[in-house]
């Protein structure tokens, strides 16, 4: 089946994007931290403090979207409603962070949001509803 890989890989991408964010969120935090200006009177290491736990906060999204993705090939099977939700909600942060990251970071970092974004619809997509019945197996009569 052809739906596995796909989920396979777009929980992969997911879990290695979770680490990046998390990881450049850490090393903004400490480039504010190391200076002594403010913005529009903040403190620095409040400023730094709060990269850090929204760093944390979406890194953990989207290790959860993760998880739901990597369930989903474990099971073979589409996500729940509120794993549905998760994904969807993903689907469009990606579609924005995209929008964003062509005239800010340029085509690369576009190139790679596009393709999280197609993993994650194509999660979505890929699975049925329901399972499709096997047309082979005879019915067992019911009762009247």
């Amino acid at each position: 089946m052809a739906r596995r890989p796909v989920a396979w890989a777009g929980a992969i991408v997911l879990l290695v994007e979770a680490v990046g964010v998390v990881l450049l969120n850490w090393f903004l935090g400490l480039v504010v931290n190391k200076q002594d200006m403010s913005l529009a009177g903040l403190d620095p290491h409040a400023m730094s403090v709060s990269t850090w736990i929204a760093g944390g906060v979406f890194g953990l999204y989207l290790a959860l979207c993760a998880v739901v993705m990597l369930r989903s090939a474990i099971r073979d099977r589409a996500p729940g409603r509120l794993g549905r939700m998760l994904l969807i909600s993903a689907a469009v942060v990606h579609g924005v962070l995209g929008a964003f990251s062509v005239g800010l970071v340029g085509w690369p970092a576009f190139v790679f949001m596009m393709v999280v974004l197609g993993l994650i619809v194509l999660t979505l997509v890929a699975y049925d509803k329901k399972p499709a019945e096997v047309a082979d197996e005879p019915r067992a009569p019911q009762p009247a």
